[in-house]
Formats: C-alpha cells, sequence, structure tokens
C-alpha cells in the first residue's frame, strides 16, 4: 500500500505494523532524499575518530572540535605517535576524554600495525578496535564503505519505540525489528534519515508520540506520551 493510498483511509483505523513502516520510509525518503553524513570527515579514519567522539556527544562539538585535532594528526600513522594527554586536551569538551584519548592513540596503532594503516572494513575486526562498538562499527561500515547497516542509538531506538516499530528495551533488539521492517538497500540511508528527521520534527523534549506531524499521522487516536522502555 503506498502513503497516498493509505491517507485515503478514516484516521480511526489502526495502522499495522507494516504499514507503519512504509509511511516512515516514504515520507522520510520524501524529506530528506540525499542527507549527508552528519560529522565532518575526510576519508574512513577520520569518520571512525568522528564517531568514536560522538558517544554520549553532540555531533555539532564534535565538528567543532576535530578541525583542531586533525592538527595533530589526521592519519593513523601520525596519530599514533601522539602522547594520549595531548589528544586528551584537545578533545576534552567532547566528554570522556580519558577513555576516548587513550582508544584514538591504541586503535591508530593497530591500524598501523595490523591493518597497514587502512580501515579494516568488517565487522569483527572494527568492533575488536579499542573504544568500537557496535553502532561505531555500523557507522564505518554504511557510510565510509557502503555496507548495508542499520545503525541504531538511543535516539533512532526512542523514535522507533514512538512510531512502534519496535517494542525492544534494548538497541541491539531496536535494530533487529527495524532491520525487518525495511528493505537492505534503504538501511544506511534511512539510518540517516531517521536521525534528521528526530532533530527537525520529533525531539527527546518537543514531542512525547502524539507532537510531531509522524507520531500524529501514525497514531490519530493516541491520547497519552509514549514512554521508552529501555
Amino acid at each position: 500500500m503506498r502513503l497516498r493510498e493509505w491517507v485515503k483511509h478514516p484516521l480511526s483505523r489502526i495502522v499495522l505494523k507494516k504499514e507503519r513502516a512504509l509511511i516512515v520510509d516514504e515520507t522520510l525518503d520524501r524529506l530528506y532524499p540525499n542527507p549527508p553524513i552528519p560529522l565532518d570527515h575526510t576519508d574512513s579514519y577520520t569518520l571512525l575518530v568522528a564517531v568514536l567522539l560522538s558517544a554520549q556527544c553532540t555531533d555539532a562539538r564534535v565538528n567543532k572540535t576535530t578541525p583542531d585535532l586533525w592538527k595533530l594528526a589526521r592519519r593513523p600513522e601520525d596519530m599514533a605517535r601522539v602522547p594520549v594527554d595531548e589528544i586528551r586536551q584537545v578533545i576534552r569538551p567532547c566528554g570522556l576524554s580519558p577513555r576516548k584519548s587513550r582508544a584514538i592513540r591504541d586503535l591508530s596503532q593497530i591500524i598501523v600495525e595490523k591493518y597497514a594503516g587502512q580501515v579494516p572494513e568488517g565487522f569483527e575486526e572494527l568492533e575488536a578496535l579499542p573504544g568500537v562498538g557496535h553502532k561505531t562499527a555500523s557507522v564505518v561500515m554504511s557510510q565510509a564503505f557502503g555496507h548495508p547497516a542499520f545503525p541504531v542509538d538511543t535516539h533512532i531506538h526512542r523514535l522507533g519505540q514512538r512510531w512502534g516499530l519496535t517494542n525492544g528495551r534494548s538497541v541491539e533488539q531496536a535494530e533487529k525489528d527495524l532491520k525487518a521492517l525495511f528493505p537492505k538497500e534503504r538501511w544506511n540511508a534511512l539510518h540517516l534519515q531517521i536521525i534528521y528527521y528526530g532533530r527537525d520534527h520529533c525531539t527527546a523534549r518537543g514531542c512525547d508520540g502524539t507532537v510531531c506531524p509522524m507520531c500524529r499521522t501514525l497514531y490519530p487516536n493516541r491520547k497519552s506520551a509514549v514512554k521508552t522502555r529501555k
């Protein structure tokens, strides 16, 4: 069922999960047809480091911080020689600087020693790097290398629950549910499209599941706020 066909139905009808997924897919692809990667980078290595820095930090803050970091080094060969304390001083605004600075230096050394200076193109290899979890690896695999992946962070997890696409209490279950609902060829773009829609219309404080156009369309009869299950 196409979106234009669905809207002809009475708003009182119950929208099934697959229909909700279709509405989300078509709406977001119309609103954000070519979503850019929000983290500034020039290659797979700078994207990897930027995504690592974005943990518990806004993309805007990361983008303000990384230019100074790249002045220290922007290749793993060079970053591996930078003292951890110097990295820490630069990335302090991003939070968790002791852990992140050591991870950046250590993963740079591993990339140089084990992968000849090239970021590995595989989930297992990426997730074995210091400070790199599944979400970070998924972003690199999808946005740097073009492999189908559906990175799910707390924001996408929240929207997935608001939109009735997942009941999972964890990001791992949410990722599994979203992958089952959407075509694999849409995963990479849809991940970014959800992020942009969430920032523009369905923020944590600006919408509680009853305010934004997407929430009202998917659940026209919803009266109470949606509490995210974590």
